[in-house]
């Protein structure tokens, strides 16, 4: 008695807004509002917006494995002299290349090493009150550039590469980056999951309200996510994690529904 009391005492455009909308979306404003007052407010200055239709967000997660490693090694040595420093920069070099075959890392179908060219410089160390230059050393420096597909063979070498200091010699291994060669079709495929899943979502909403899901009218497609297993960051740009060899990617899309 309550709702048809607060009915007759709408003003004559709300009732004739609520006439004209669809049960679905009607029912929808009113469950969401809790009260029938602040539904018909709603349905009165959003009705244009909602044009028989639902919106909804589907997703699909899957997890993969990466098959791209990209690895730089940096080498260093330190002399007194110019000259000094290459030697030693040369034995250095030989000794890290060693350790990395021995290892199983050199160029080959699966991997490739390529070395960068070799920098020396010149560094002063200045008294702080005088400023008389009481040392001079100089340092040789050279990359090891390496792209493999053998992922866990990098990470392997990678977590024992440090030995080396204890042979004289002074790396600077960077962090591998771990990433995939197909991620295009993968897209494809989860973007196709996620549409699924939109559907499956619009209908059990619908179903609630006794309507039926009618054709697509508007995809949105969102960012993918690609993160360490089970990871529950987010990134309204999309994320890359490259920290790992096995990530998990999430595909996230709005899809607009016809409501019948």
């Amino acid at each position: 008695m309550k709702i048809i009391k607060r009915l007759t005492s709408l003003p004559g455009y709300s009732l004739n807004v609520i006439r004209r909308t669809p049960s679905l979306v009607f029912a929808m404003a009113v469950l969401s509002l809790g009260g029938f007052i602040g539904a018909s407010t709603v349905l009165v200055r959003g009705f244009r917006m909602v044009e028989n239709s639902i919106t909804v967000t589907g997703a699909s997660t899957e997890s993969f494995e990466s098959d791209i490693a990209k690895w730089s090694v940096q080498v260093r040595a330190r002399g007194e002299t110019q000259i000094d420093s290459f030697n030693k920069h040369k034995e250095s070099m030989k000794k890290t290349i060693n350790f990395l075959k021995a290892n199983g890392i050199e160029d080959g179908i699966k991997q490739e090493v390529y070395l960068g060219p070799a920098t020396i410089k010149e560094y002063e160390t200045k008294h702080p009150k005088t400023n008389e230059i009481i040392r001079t050393e100089w340092i040789t420096y050279q990359s090891i550039e390496i792209q493999s597909n053998d992922v866990y063979r990098i990470q392997k070498t990678h977590s024992k590469i440090t030995e080396l200091l204890g042979d004289g010699v002074l790396v600077r291994p960077s962090s591998p980056e771990f990433t995939y060669s197909k991620l295009a079709d993968k897209r494809v495929d989860m973007l196709a999951k996620a549409a699924k899943d939109a559907r499956i979502r619009a209908e059990a909403i619908a179903l609630q309200a006794g309507s039926e899901v009618g054709g697509l009218k508007k995809v949105n497609t969102g960012v993918f996510q690609i993160t360490v297993p089970n990871s529950t960051r987010v990134s309204s740009w999309g994320s890359y994690d490259t920290t790992t060899i096995k990530k998990d990617i999430t595909a996230v899309m709005g899809v607009t529904f016809a409501v019948k």
